[in-house]
């Protein structure tokens, strides 16, 4: 069983700042891929960014060069830094893990519960 925990939401005006990050906890041979989704109201939900075990970083366009993703391996934990907000960057936030089992290798994947992002204008 594996848990997530996402914190760092919250309320922010337009131009500011937030970090957004998730903790992996609970029975699991390995994390490879994190990564932040997103969805707005009315929405589908889209990918933000994503970070492999290895390092390798993908963003979507819409957050390039304001937005940044990071890992700590250790504490099995992902961060999003999130600069120059914009009122469209208001979503609920998603973190999404890749792990394998403890037992038996196995792929599996895991969606966090969400922490709501406002961006006012």
């Amino acid at each position: 069983q594996v848990q997530l925990v996402e914190s760092g939401g919250g309320l922010v005006q337009a131009g500011g700042s937030l970090r957004i990050s998730c903790a992996a906890s609970g029975s699991f041979r390995s994390i490879n891929a994190m990564g932040w989704y997103r969805q707005a109201p009315g929405k589908q939900r889209e990918l933000v960014a994503t970070i492999t075990s290895g390092g390798s970083i993908n963003y979507a366009d819409s957050v390039k060069g304001r937005f940044t993703i990071s890992r700590d391996n250790a504490k099995n934990t992902v961060y999003l830094q999130m600069n120059s907000l914009k009122p469209e960057d208001t979503a609920v936030y998603y973190c999404n893990v890749d792990f394998r089992t403890e037992r038996w290798n196995l792929p599996r994947n895991y969606w966090g519960q969400g922490t709501q992002v406002t961006v006012s204008s």
